[in-house]
């Protein structure tokens, strides 16, 4: 379970051209993989960044139709950040979770805490709209995962990532914000390693290292929204990203 076959190799899938909202996303994939002289095989992992699954459903926010609050505005002017794009972020989270120094961290309704709700506007459009995240990222991998399957018979987890920030650490990294095909997380716990200790807290979140992975492939500015990820062996199933959310009752910084 969750080991690699020796060597794992992640494969990019560029774009010719920005996806627009009520594109068939699963039609786009497979006509930029057969472009790239690529193909999916069994075993293969495809890992899409939410932008392009969020561009295809239509998840766009006309800024200049936002009319922000006084907190907002106070907000923007006191650190130079766009208060219309402060106010989407509010609107999407269902709480503050901290705020200060022009940083706003939320927790979205989808129980992710990251900064603005995840609301973006690099790579949208040069700041006309902002892009939201996928309504229900979960929803959206089974949905790319369904059909992919029946285009080409064959069963290949979806994980749709972005990229967060992260408690006393700097830089971003990718995390799985929707997973389909898939479990989530390896649980190791009740085995022994190889000393004969048994393990008691060993539970690997695959799905994030999985989006990391392809992160450092897919790039920030590349046109590559997409990679095959190849020689991973996951344990497939009915898992998803919501699995990688720790229940307050766990959680020590709550």
């Amino acid at each position: 379970m969750s080991k690699t076959s020796g060597e794992l190799r992640v494969i990019p899938v560029p774009f010719p051209r920005e996806i627009k909202p009520g594109d068939a996303l699963v039609d786009e994939l497979a006509n930029a993989i057969q472009r790239a002289k690529l193909w999916l095989e069994k075993g293969d992992i495809l890992v899409v960044k939410h932008k392009i699954v969020s561009k295809a459903e239509g998840q766009l926010v006309e800024l200049g139709a936002i009319r922000p609050s006084a907190s907002a505005r106070r907000w923007g002017e006191r650190f130079g950040v766009d208060a219309r794009v402060t106010e989407v972020a509010v609107r999407q989270a269902k709480r503050v979770v901290r705020r200060g120094k022009g940083v706003l961290i939320t927790e979205t309704r989808h129980g992710l805490v990251c900064a603005n709700s995840g609301v973006d506007v690099s790579n949208v459009d040069g700041g006309r709209h902002a892009l939201l995240l996928p309504e229900d990222p979960d929803r959206s991998a089974q949905r790319l995962y369904r059909e992919l399957k029946k285009r080409i018979r064959l069963a290949i987890p979806v994980i749709i990532s972005d990229s967060f920030g992260r408690p006393w650490r700097e830089g971003l990294t990718e995390v799985a914000i929707g997973v389909a095909g898939m479990k989530a997380i390896g649980d190791y716990r009740g085995r022994s390693d190889p000393h004969g200790y048994r393990l008691r807290a060993s539970v690997d979140a695959v799905a994030d290292e999985l989006a990391c992975a392809a992160g450092l492939v897919c790039g920030k500015l590349a046109r590559t929204p997409a990679c095959i990820i190849r020689g991973f062996r996951y344990q497939p199933g009915r898992g998803q990203a919501r699995d990688l959310i720790r229940p307050p009752v766990n959680d020590l910084f709550r």
